[in-house]
C-alpha cells in the first residue's frame, strides 16, 4: 500500500485496550452500547456470544482477543458493570442490493471496543504503509494513521474477522 491510497476513505477510530484502531466507515452498520451476549457452546474463546439486534442474531467477537491483546481489566466479570461499545460491522462481497442494506453474501458481526473516539474523513489524517508495527500482526493492518499526534492502525476487517465467521 502506498501513501495516499486511502485518502478518500472515511474512518471510525476506536480504542481496544490501549491500542487505537480504525475501520472503514462503509463497513460500520451501527454502534451500540456494549450488549450482554448469549454464550455459544463450543465457540472459540474469541467469540463472546450472540446478540439480538432488532430481530437479527449477530455473532459478537471480543476485540481484545481478536487482536491478541491482554484484557484491559483482568478482573472483569460478566456480572460487573460492562463498559465500551459493540460495533456492528458488515463483511462480505457484493454491493448493496436494496434488501435492507444486507447485500448478497454480506454478514453482520459485532466487535467489542473499549471506546469509540472519532470519525475521520480522508483529508483529516495522513496514512502510511503498514511496515514496522511492533506487536501487531501486519496481515491485519491496511495502514497506519496519525490523529492529533497519536498513531492508530487501520484494520483489515475482513482479514481479522473473516476466519472467525468460517470457524
Amino acid at each position: 500500500m502506498t501513501d495516499g491510497s486511502l485518502v478518500s476513505v472515511r474512518l471510525l477510530v476506536f480504542r481496544v485496550g490501549t491500542l487505537a484502531c480504525a475501520a472503514d466507515v462503509d463497513q460500520v452498520r451501527e454502534i451500540l452500547p456494549r450488549l450482554p451476549t448469549t454464550r455459544i457452546p463450543g465457540a472459540p474463546p474469541v467469540v463472546a456470544g450472540l446478540v439480538n439486534v432488532r430481530g437479527t442474531l449477530v455473532t459478537v467477537v471480543e476485540g481484545w482477543r481478536a487482536l491478541g491483546l491482554p484484557p484491559l481489566s483482568p478482573t472483569a466479570s460478566p456480572d460487573a458493570g460492562v463498559f465500551g461499545s459493540t460495533i456492528i460491522l458488515e463483511l462480505g462481497k457484493g454491493e448493496d442490493t436494496g434488501n435492507g442494506g444486507q447485500g448478497a453474501g454480506r454478514k453482520l458481526i459485532g466487535f467489542t471496543v473499549d471506546e469509540v473516539m472519532d470519525m475521520l474523513a480522508g483529508g483529516e489524517t495522513t496514512l502510511e504503509d503498514r511496515t514496522g508495527l511492533p506487536g501487531v500482526d501486519p496481515t491485519l493492518v491496511r495502514a497506519v494513521g496519525r490523529r492529533n499526534g497519536e498513531l492508530f492502525i487501520v484494520l483489515d476487517v475482513a482479514a481479522l474477522l473473516g476466519p472467525i465467521l468460517t470457524s
